[in-house]
């Protein structure tokens, strides 16, 4: 079997794949939809603002990869109707769909509970649970349809290792877990289908910035890290592994 955490992709790992990235504007959503393109896959491009979707589509265009679909689309809001309409938008535009890695994330602030609003709470919990779970569910008669299907969960560190001022942003993100083990079970049956979950642990981005501003950029990994272990897990060397949580800090990898 394969070893993740030292994969090495082949340029057509992913050709004629066509895979959501969601969260696709910035961070690890970005450059994770940049990698898949690279590697063949019509990259479904998800995120809130139309303007941060162009820049990445743009760069993919650039550098010869699949022409992508943008779409903005916002996760806060987002009813079952809507999921439903994205769905069979991306059945009717692209004719498949073989993954979707969930990497976008609500994030209010850090801050004592006793601060947090209940308003915030359930912004997050839209964004980081119920939103893979409407998404996915949507999708899923597009999925079930393709010959290999990844669905891979981003999670975050302090879900797994809650401290002091994570607050509603840990509680939500933690709730992936018990729904990554009740999905990979109910597909059991699907072999074509798996669902993973990976735990990046702390590498320079965006949102790492944010909530370690005085932090030096020069002692985290950097997101391109994380590419080989993301491909893995989103492409046909983890078929037959499902429900397994992926932290890659605890597995040793920078």
């Amino acid at each position: 079997m394969s070893d993740w955490k030292h994969y090495s992709a082949p340029s057509d790992l992913l050709k004629d794949r066509v895979i959501m990235v969601t969260g696709a504007s910035q961070g690890i959503g970005e450059a994770a939809a940049l990698a898949l393109a690279r590697h063949g896959a019509t990259v479904v491009l998800i995120a809130r603002t139309a303007k941060k979707l162009e820049k990445v589509y743009d760069a993919i265009e650039a550098a010869g990869g699949p022409q992508p679909a943008a779409i903005p689309f916002d996760l806060k809001s987002a009813t079952d109707q809507d999921y439903e309409n994205l769905a069979n938008l991306v059945w009717k535009e692209l004719g498949r769909l073989d993954g979707i890695l969930h990497c976008a994330h609500g994030f209010s602030h850090l801050s004592p509970l006793l601060l947090q609003k209940v308003d915030e709470w359930v912004e997050m919990f839209r964004v980081n649970v119920a939103a893979p779970f409407g998404l996915t569910r949507a999708c899923m008669p597009l999925l079930k349809r393709s010959p290999d299907a990844a669905v891979l969960l981003v999670s975050e560190t302090h879900a797994q290792a809650p401290k002091a001022y994570w607050g509603g942003y840990a509680v939500t993100k933690s709730a992936l877990s018990p729904f990554l083990t009740i999905a990979a079970s109910e597909w059991d049956n699907l072999p074509n289908l798996r669902i993973n979950m990976l735990v990046p642990g702390p590498v320079h981005s965006p949102f790492r910035t944010k909530t370690h501003p005085g932090e030096s950029k020069d002692s985290l990994p950097s997101i391109e890290s994380l590419l080989p272990g993301l491909l893995y897990w989103m492409g046909p060397a983890s078929t037959g592994r499902s429900g397994e949580l992926i932290d890659v800090a605890a597995s040793g990898q920078s």
